[in-house]
């Protein structure tokens, strides 16, 4: 089993992704997803460049020696770049082991936990009409659980929402491609009026039943994240994600003092380090982190045994973003651990599913990975080299009442 090959592929089916193509003596071909979305060619470097050259000879089996090779002998440790890379490395060694062994990954993970994993989508809206109509289009997909993303009055663009015109949604995907990032503008004290509102429709609606489910992306003091979670408090949501920067998590000492609304975190922390205290101090109720970009299945492994131990679930990262291949492993390991919540879904565009060929499957509100041996994903190069990488940049945010700087 050894590594004869390792290349890397970037192509833009509608938005960027970076692959990462192993091989061995035999001939077995893994894939690996290592897109960082807005920094996707320093990652393809940091492959190509760096890692790659140190694959070549080494034994494809030996998974857990060389994500501790990769992460302990780089001496430059953690950061989104770097756990990206050794995640692409990881995932395709695990979808070459389970293809030597014949079965689907998960089965080498140990066996599912459930029948599937149940899934969330994005239902989002400038106003009520249009927010109803994306919900009742969720419902009719067979979504059982969606996330609420609305427009605030006075604010033009705003994250998770529909783009005006086109037909093109927003939360499919908010990289724009341009030679720098376009800038939004942003008032929290006019969110904080508004959010409660929209869930009291929403359940007014749909009743008390549908799971619900709100992104705060990083926006609110701790502070006003607790406000917000006291007054969603009525509408019982799935989870409040993202409240506020996560960085010092004390600020989520203040937040759980203030609201018993459950709270979701860390898609942009990228090791077990970061949700070490989140977790011990059991404050927050969901893990976000994406393997992608979390340096792998061995690693997001041992993140939720540890979380585990604390009663806290799984809620994976699963935007457009992170590509098929990304989604799968999260799959497998999602139906094979036990302290699964939920999964995030979107659906990948027509152009994405003619460069990256499935096997998973979504029934009755449902993700399930498959049963082909591997991961179940698979590239086609000569698709792939047909959309060539595009620079694309993510949002800035600006305060609409002087132009700081704000989270996005």
């Amino acid at each position: 089993m050894k590594i004869t090959s390792a290349e890397v592929v970037v192509t833009c089916p509608g938005r960027n992704f970076v692959s990462l193509r192993l091989e061995t003596e035999d001939g077995v071909v893994g894939w690996g997803d290592a897109t960082l979305n807005g920094r996707e060619l320093a990652v393809a470097s940091y492959l190509r460049d760096h890692l790659n050259p140190t694959l070549i000879g080494r034994d494809a089996g030996a998974i857990e020696d060389t994500w501790q090779y990769l992460y302990r002998g780089g001496y430059w440790r953690r950061g989104p770049v770097t756990m990206a890379a050794i995640a692409a490395v990881d995932v395709a060694l695990w979808d070459i082991k389970a293809k030597y062994a014949e079965m689907p990954l998960y089965q080498l993970l140990g066996g599912a936990s459930r029948r599937g994993l149940l899934a969330y989508g994005h239902a989002s809206g400038g106003e009520l009409p249009a927010l109803f109509d994306s919900i009742d289009q969720h419902l009719d997909a067979g979504y059982r659980a969606v996330r609420i993303q609305t427009g605030v009055p006075g604010l033009g663009q705003v994250y998770g929402v529909a783009a005006a015109g086109g037909g093109q949604r927003y939360d499919y995907e908010p990289a724009r491609a341009a030679a720098r990032p376009t800038e939004e503008h942003w008032d929290t004290r006019a969110y904080l009026r508004h959010v409660p509102g929209v869930f009291e429709a929403v359940r007014g609606k749909y009743g008390p039943d549908l799971p619900l489910l709100h992104d705060g992306h990083h926006r609110m003091t701790p502070v006003e994240a607790a406000r917000l979670g006291r007054s969603l408090e009525p509408y019982d949501l799935f989870w409040l994600e993202d409240c506020t920067p996560a960085e010092d998590p004390a600020a989520l000492r203040l937040v759980r003092q203030h609201t018993t609304t459950p709270l979701a975190l860390g898609e942009t922390f990228n090791t077990v380090w970061d949700y070490q205290t989140l977790i011990s101090e059991r404050l927050i109720d969901y893990v976000r982190s994406a393997v992608t970009h979390t340096g792998g299945i061995t690693a997001m492994r041992k993140l939720l045994d540890f979380a585990a131990m604390y009663q806290i679930k799984s809620g994976m990262h699963g935007p457009t973003d992170v590509s098929p291949i990304g989604m799968a492993a999260a799959l497998h390991l999602g139906l094979a651990i036990h302290n699964f919540g939920i999964q995030e879904y979107m659906r990948h565009s027509p152009d994405t599913l003619t460069v990256f060929r499935t096997g998973y499957r979504f029934e009755d509100g449902l993700l399930h990975p498959g049963d082909t041996p591997g991961l179940g994903v698979e590239m086609d190069l000569e698709a792939a080299a047909a959309f060539p990488y595009q620079a694309a940049y993510l949002p800035v945010n600006r305060l609409a009442v002087d132009g700081t700087v704000h989270d996005w």
